[in-house]
């Protein structure tokens, strides 16, 4: 099961991986079509498409698959509350992590401060 986005998925711990050692900058969203989700896919399809961007690797992941235990159990989101977790990671290593509604500038931030050419 995926998500029905235009973001490409990631649907388990090996794809997680692979995507994380094979790409310097990557930010993965591991939630559910609802209300608090939704945007933040939306700003990273946006994003995706922006040439400032193209240094960063978005993926989606399905937060009721097993295999979204990567995510959901990392410490770095032991006390988040809200959908969707977003991990950022930088050459294979968390750098950061955010729960709950981001807009397309909260977004921006966190990918200029992490991942600034």
């Amino acid at each position: 099961m995926v998500l029905q986005t235009n973001l490409q998925h990631v649907a388990s711990e090996k794809d997680v991986l692979e995507v994380i050692n094979n790409n310097e900058n990557v930010m993965i969203c591991c939630g559910r079509m609802g209300p608090m989700c939704v945007p933040v896919y939306d700003a990273m399809e946006d994003m995706e498409k922006d040439e400032a961007y193209k240094h960063v690797a978005f993926r989606d992941m399905l937060f009721d698959n097993p295999e979204a235990a990567i995510i959901r159990n990392a410490p770095e989101c032991s006390g988040f509350m809200g959908l969707p977790f977003t991990m950022y990671y930088k050459n294979g290593k968390v750098v950061k992590a955010t729960s709950s509604l981001q807009s397309m500038e909260q977004v921006k931030e966190v990918l200029n401060a992490e991942f600034a050419k």
